[in-house]
């Protein structure tokens, strides 16, 4: 077989071997055989939505055990049909054989993406938060900036967006807000995202067009459903109510409908007046505290808490994960990974798979933060 054939079958069969080790192929096939036994009884669909989630994790399962078989029969077969081909040297073979090697190097590698999203929570909806930094009306104007790069973001995919609480800013912009994205795989896909985002450019607030440095935070945590318990005590929960600081017509306004709520042994606080009902936004309030909580007990399992942590309490130089720089250059540089993109534009109006991806890989197959100069 020829020398770059053989390195392709190469490259497809050890990638679908990690494939396969990453999505724990044993482990998912009894999962979906007790997914199965669930889907033939009849008192299921007395819960639909408990029924639509676990089809949803079905299909899943099916097409992705169904593809890591599928491939390695494919890879079998054009390696067959490549020797085929040489031994009665037909060309025609090898070629069509070499065609759909491509096509199953491709498919291997957008498999191996998407089993990068099997962690506990990952398929769940996700709250995302934004807190401006220092910095004035430039810091507020650049989390309005954000806010609006995600919501794109999941518009381009598909998902709902919903927003949860947002502080405008005393000229411009947000001091902070919440929303929350929903579709499948969306906590999976944001979860890379949170830290510090520093964006360079000629500020449009300075009358001189000076260049000015923004800081803003993205936090994200995951929606938790029934399959994750997070037990709170309510005395341990401070409960404030006001009035809504954002649109939402007279009667929000009028009313004390927002409602906050305040974890006092962890410091953890939350917003919600997304509702002109005080009893719904107490009800999300209580939602995204036991988000918020399981996000904690998240991050310490992993390597990387207390960079996150010092991430989130420091909104400043040497603690930003992306640089986005607009004046004197163009140029978005991803610090973690190494990954650039010189259309920054096209980032903002929600172009980011191309850095979720990357950072996605690096927490799977390891590797530390790329060494990257920062960026002026």
């Amino acid at each position: 077989m020829r020398a770059e054939l053989a390195a392709s079958v190469d490259e497809i069969r050890e990638a679908a071997t990690l494939l396969r080790q990453h999505i724990d192929f044993d482990r998912s096939k009894a999962r979906l055989a007790e997914l199965n036994a669930l889907a033939e009884d009849p008192n299921l669909w007395n819960d639909p939505e408990r029924a639509q989630k676990l089809m949803q994790e079905r299909g899943t399962l099916e097409d992705g055990l169904g593809a890591i078989e599928r491939i390695n029969r494919e890879l079998a077969d054009n390696v067959e049909l490549i020797e085929l081909g040489e031994a009665e040297g037909d060309e025609g073979i090898v070629d069509e054989a070499a065609a759909a090697l491509d096509r199953l190097k491709a498919e291997v590698a957008r498999r191996q993406l998407e089993a990068l999203l099997s962690g506990e929570a990952d398929a769940n909806d996700s709250y995302l938060e934004v807190h401006a930094g220092a910095g004035g009306t430039d810091s507020q104007d650049w989390a309005l900036m954000l806010l609006r790069m995600y919501t794109r973001w999941a518009e381009r995919r598909g998902f709902k967006v919903e927003l949860i609480e947002e502080q405008a800013g005393e000229t411009a912009g947000l001091k902070s807000a919440t929303i929350l994205v929903k579709g499948h795989n969306a906590y999976g896909w944001l979860k890379t995202e949170g830290g510090v985002h520093r964006l360079v450019r000629i500020s449009p607030f300075d009358s001189n067009a000076r260049r000015q440095t923004s800081f803003a935070s993205i936090d994200v945590y995951p929606v938790i459903d029934d399959r994750i318990v997070v037990d709170i005590k309510e005395a341990d929960v401070r409960v404030d109510t006001m009035r809504s600081g954002g649109a939402g017509g007279q009667h929000v306004n009028k009313t004390e409908s927002a409602v906050r709520l305040t974890h006092i042994p962890t410091g953890i606080a939350v917003v919600s007046q997304g509702d002109r009902s005080q009893h719904k936004n107490r009800a999300t309030a209580w939602d995204m505290l036991r988000a918020k909580l399981y996000e904690m007990e998240l991050k310490k399992r992993e390597a990387q808490a207390a960079a996150d942590q010092a991430a989130k309490t420091d909104i400043g130089w040497g603690h930003q994960i992306r640089s986005y720089v607009l004046q004197p250059y163009q140029l978005v540089k991803d610090l973690r990974t190494g990954v650039t993109s010189g259309t920054p534009q096209e980032v903002l109006d929600g172009d980011l798979d191309p850095f979720m991806e990357a950072a996605l890989a690096q927490r799977a197959y390891g590797g530390g933060p790329a060494s990257v100069e920062d960026v002026d």
